[in-house]
Order: structure tokens, then sequence, then C-alpha cells
């Protein structure tokens, strides 16, 4: 029972983690507690099961400082193209029975300004013809009723738009799948102050 519980505990705490709902506005965070929180969520995905052996998923973690960003918003990017990569092995895993399963996740400071988290699986990797469409809203070459086709096209909208970031993919037959993440660090912002001055512009005659 004791162990139960703990288990319980640490599921609703990544959670919470995971969906920020208390985190709304810009705020520093950890990137590899979003991270964790996500592969947590996804557990039931990535354990032994009749669709594929155990996914192994190997993190390679450096020093990050807290990154300014919609929490819950980069974390459902997280869960979109984990969920692809888990996809992606599990069709591996039909044409290539005897072939290990591995999701690698790097995190490093790339720049002054900004940090790079990449996501890569050893799947069968995507054509190029599949590949240009990747982000576009509605495409998906999953069956029907299996994928919307919006995950990745809102992913790229939240890195790109709402944090004024890069999200990219590379990818070929045979060699896997690698998904790169880059944010800044710091979001360049108006103050609350500056805002309410502009709005006072703007709404004086």
């Amino acid at each position: 029972m004791e162990i139960g519980a703990n288990r319980i505990r640490e599921i609703v705490k990544s959670l919470r983690n995971f969906s920020r709902l208390d985190e709304a506005e810009f705020k520093a965070v950890n990137m590899h507690e979003g991270i964790d929180s996500t592969l947590m969520i996804l557990q039931h995905r990535l354990k032994d099961q009749p669709k594929h052996p155990q996914i192994q998923v190997i993190k390679e973690y450096t020093m990050l400082p807290l990154v300014e960003c919609y929490a819950g918003q980069i974390n459902q990017v997280f869960l979109s193209i984990l969920t692809n990569a888990i996809d992606a092995l599990e069709e591996t895993h039909q044409k290539s029975p005897k072939q290990p399963l591995t999701i690698l996740i790097q995190t490093q400071r790339k720049s002054e300004t900004d940090i790079l988290i990449t996501i890569a699986d050893n799947g069968t990797g995507i054509p190029e013809s599949v590949k240009s469409k990747l982000f576009d809203p509605f495409f998906t070459t999953k069956p029907v009723g299996k994928g919307t086709g919006l995950g990745l096209s809102i992913s790229y909208e939240i890195i790109t738009e709402k944090h004024q970031g890069k999200l990219w993919c590379e990818s070929s037959l045979g060699k896997g799948t690698k998904f790169f993440i880059q944010i800044p660090i710091q979001q360049d912002l108006p103050s609350e102050g500056k805002i309410k001055e502009a709005r006072g512009r703007k709404e004086s005659p």
C-alpha cells in the first residue's frame, strides 16, 4: 500500500507539473522537470507491452538556467513530439521486431541567449516528401481516428510565435528522426507598466 500510495503521489505531482494550471503567465521554469513530467505521463506507452518491447529513454541533461516560458504550453510540445516518437517506434517494431527501441533526449545551452532540446528516436525515419509537410495543419500519416494532424502544427506555433524560438526536424529513411527545440532563455516582453502606459496613450483622445 505504501509503494502504491507513493506511486500515485508521483503521478499526481507529475500531472500538476505537466499542466501548470496555476502558471498561466510567463514564468522562469526548469525545463528538465517539464520533460520528466511528460515522460511520467507517457510511462504506460514506454513500458513493455504487446505492441512493442520496452522503449529505453536515454537522458543526457546538461546544466540549464531557468527558462521564461508558458510552461504548460512547452510541456504540450514535449508531449506531442514524444508521442510521435513512440508511434514511430511502434511501427519500427512491426517491421524490425529485433531492433532495440530508444529515445534520446539531450539538453544544452546553445548560446548566451538560447537553450536547445533535442528529442531523437531510432525509428525508420521520415521520407523527404512527408518531412516537408510535418508542421502543416491537419497533415498526418496516421490511420483514421489515431491522429488529428494538429499536434506538430500547434507545437510549431507555440515555439515560434508564443516563444520566439525555433522548431525543426532532421530525418532520413533508416536513420531515425530528430526534433530540435530552440527557446530563448528570457522573453523580450514589455513590462505590465509599459503595457498600461501604451493602452492609456491609445485610449486618450
